[in-house]
């Protein structure tokens, strides 16, 4: 499982709100839900993100081991 709540740290560090991502940086609400709740998003999104924050993939993602087996 893929969880985002590294995400929340790092914007809270950069002084970046959800307002800012979604008003300045055309982040689309929708995928912030998506990643509020630790659901699928696409790369891309991921990529404008460390972009916008500075970052590295680490810093807005972790894996967690679980049972989901393709």
């Amino acid at each position: 499982m893929i969880k985002y709540d590294r995400l929340w740290e790092t914007m809270k560090k950069r002084g970046i709100s959800q307002y800012d991502l979604y008003t300045h940086h055309h982040i689309n609400r929708s995928q912030l839900d998506r990643l509020r709740k630790n659901k699928n998003v696409e790369i891309n999104t991921i990529d404008k993100l460390c972009n916008i924050l500075s970052c590295r993939v680490e810093e807005i993602m972790e894996h967690f081991p679980d049972d989901n087996i393709f």
